[in-house]
């Protein structure tokens, strides 16, 4: 994924699996067909609101570092506390997200750490590309939960997308009428997109554009999929 590769893939719907790229229109959860929408963030009409501007006052006294990701130690343990605190599937490992039983990562990825004094207590991982950045993973001690690491994470990613005067920020996809991913809506709504995986373009996002493209899409599922009598 060197040069403007990722670029290109990412602006068509794709997304980071472990060292490949995919996409997909559905998910399936407890028997029941969702539609997925991707979405990036268009950086220039970025403008933080009340929300997150108080959530990056109440961490300000953390420090924050990006750098390339090396796999330390330090990372694997913290990941392994995230893991064992959590209540849904996560990977095994930061290695089986990441490199599929490779040592060889295709990837520019980087790190956001973040510290409470020497204490590493959250890092969101990412890849860049010329233009781009794509959030792959964050993941936090749960001493910290109330300080809603994830999405301080999400800031920070974009914070550094912003500042390296790159164009979009991809956090994913949201799953309509399943709300748990939507905390990807954090960062800035009012400049937020999702793909019409239909026509090949990128809309404003709104929950009557969610709406419509999800409808749209189960529709075609429902048609593609009904019995043949």
């Amino acid at each position: 994924m060197i040069g403007d590769n990722l670029d290109f893939y990412l602006s068509r719907g794709y997304f980071r699996m472990q060292q490949d790229v995919f996409t997909c229109q559905f998910v399936q959860f407890n028997d029941t067909v969702y539609a997925v929408q991707w979405l990036r963030i268009r950086l220039e009409k970025v403008s933080y609101g009340p929300s997150q501007r108080r959530l990056l006052r109440i961490n300000a006294r953390f420090s924050v570092v990006v750098k390339p990701l090396v796999l330390t130690a330090e990372l694997k343990d913290l990941y392994a506390q995230y893991r064992a605190a959590i209540d849904f599937d996560a990977p095994s490992s930061i290695e089986a997200c990441l490199l599929e039983g490779t040592h060889r990562n295709v990837f520019d990825t980087q790190v956001v750490e973040v510290r409470d004094g020497d204490r590493l207590i959250a890092a969101g991982i990412f890849d860049n590309a010329p233009q781009s950045i794509m959030g792959v993973m964050n993941f936090y001690h749960f001493d910290y939960r109330k300080q809603s690491l994830g999405k301080f994470l999400m800031l920070q990613k974009m914070n550094y997308a912003l500042l390296q005067k790159k164009t979009f920020y991809y956090p994913g996809y949201v799953v309509y009428e399943y709300p748990k991913f939507d905390y990807k809506l954090f960062p800035c709504l009012a400049a937020t997109e999702v793909f019409d995986s239909l026509s090949g373009h990128w809309l404003p996002f709104s929950w009557d554009t969610m709406t419509q493209l999800s409808t749209t899409l189960l529709d075609e599922y429902k048609i593609r999929h009904e019995p043949d009598f």
